[in-house]
């Protein structure tokens, strides 16, 4: 009880939870049995980048033309995934139906990609249809791969277990549920080695959590200690040289190229091993937060040439095009784009696909660069955030007119209310590229 009254007073209001809205006017489960599909526009996956594709193309090529392959009943704004483990959020706030979100004149099959023939055209599906194409975009998102640390799932599974995570609608409202329970004794908080989606997250969490047991008095008998498999604590050296100063006052233990390996719930301990002498160390916990190793989709390495020796679709880096197949294009976390995977970086590639896109339609050359952008909103405590944006070369690319790597409750309360607007309200609907148009009237030269 006390934590929830702690969050109540650092927060002016929980996050507002969507009203139901009706499922899409015209939407398709997938035909029963082996029955064929031909479309325009093929786009796999519709979460936040298949989604806002499919709805700049929808109404522009017709109704029928763009097929939305995706087997999801609803669909989540993740970021917000950080507050509700906090306690600031309700899952529910982060939620709506898969078909009230899908543009109407788009086709939804409700069904999952299995293989692809990229040099016939076509995607088959786990109930046995085949899709032909002309134009095909994988945006299929990212792998969370629980099982590669041993006794994790079982943990989480766990009530009181003292282990959570942030990173999945199933377990996220456990988090702050553990976070009650602690009393006293080490706080973990992992990252792994692999690419993950959204950073920073798993420092957010940490920053979160050492703030909310500041407010309930319970500080004073936590160590909090943060492991990451990583060489780094933040892939931008302008954020990161901040972050580790955040990090140190608040009292939280950083050390890198340690990969959480194993969890015993029973034993309370967390196993690690170290990425470059690969000797094992343990550490015991009374709370443990786990970001999972994560890689690509299964189903795209299963295709020779369509993905990179790691897995991931195989693209050019500014033009977003498959490297070998012109009538591919892929974005978002599951491209082999050398960024940081994040929401903000799907809005900052959303404009550049769909150009070029457009243009291959055409036949004509594809003109539109994407330079890497990223962003990464990293919570620091209730009411505090330092927005990091970055593009290829890890170098600053910021939105507003003032320093943004100091913590700032104008950006909390962005990252809280306003950027979950946009995302359903605009995002979703192919109204937004991100913010450089913005950035071009606050901060022209960034």
């Amino acid at each position: 009880m006390m934590l929830r009254t702690a969050v109540r007073k650092s927060s002016s209001q929980l996050c507002a939870v969507p009203k139901p809205i009706q499922e899409c006017r015209y939407q398709s489960h997938s035909p029963v049995g082996n029955q064929n599909q031909s479309c325009q526009l093929l786009i796999v996956g519709g979460g936040s980048a298949g989604c806002s594709l499919a709805a700049k193309f929808a109404s522009k090529l017709g109704r029928g033309k763009v097929v939305i392959l995706d087997p999801a009943d609803v669909h989540y704004y993740q970021p917000l995934f950080t507050l509700v483990g906090g306690g600031v959020c309700s899952l529910e706030s982060t939620v709506k139906p898969m078909g009230s979100v899908l543009p109407k004149d788009a086709l939804w099959i409700k069904d999952e990609a299995v293989s692809f023939s990229p040099t016939e055209n076509v995607v088959r599906t786990k109930n046995g249809s085949s899709i032909k194409y002309d134009m095909l975009v994988l945006s299929l998102g990212l792998q969370l791969n629980f099982d590669k640390v041993e006794g994790l799932l079982k943990a989480l599974e766990t009530p009181g277990s003292g282990v959570a995570t942030n990173y999945s609608p199933k377990y996220v409202s456990k988090t702050f549920k553990e976070l009650e329970l602690f009393s006293k004794g080490n706080a973990v908080f992992t990252c792994p080695s692999t690419p993950i989606k959204c950073g920073g997250a798993p420092q957010k969490a940490a920053y979160l959590s050492e703030h909310l047991l500041r407010k309930a008095g319970k500080r004073k008998d936590a160590n909090f200690l943060y492991r990451t498999g990583a060489a780094v604590y933040f892939p931008s050296p302008h954020y990161e040289k901040v972050l580790f100063k955040v990090a140190e006052k608040r009292g939280i233990d950083v050390a890198l190229k340690e990969d959480l390996v194993k969890v015993d719930h029973l034993n309370k301990t967390a196993t690690f091993v170290n990425m470059d002498s690969k000797k094992q160390s343990t550490l015991e916990f009374s709370f443990l937060h786990v970001t999972p190793p994560q890689g690509p989709p299964s189903v795209l390495a299963q295709t020779k040439d369509l993905a990179d020796a790691a897995g991931w679709v195989n693209v050019n880096k500014e033009t977003l095009q498959h490297v070998k197949f012109s009538n591919i294009f892929s974005f978002g976390d599951c491209s082999s784009l050398p960024t940081s995977k994040t929401g903000a970086a799907i809005a900052g590639q959303l404009g550049i696909i769909a150009r070029n896109l457009s243009n291959a339609l055409s036949g004509k050359p594809l003109e539109s660069k994407y330079n890497g952008y990223t962003s990464c909103p990293l919570v620091t405590g209730y009411g505090s955030l330092i927005l990091a944006e970055f593009d290829y070369d890890k170098k600053p690319v910021e939105t507003l007119p003032f320093d943004q790597r100091k913590e700032s409750r104008i950006n909390y309360e962005l990252k809280k209310h306003v950027m979950p607007a946009i995302y359903w309200n605009l995002m979703l609907k192919g109204m937004w590229d991100g913010p450089g148009i913005i950035r071009r009237i606050t901060n022209p030269f960034s």
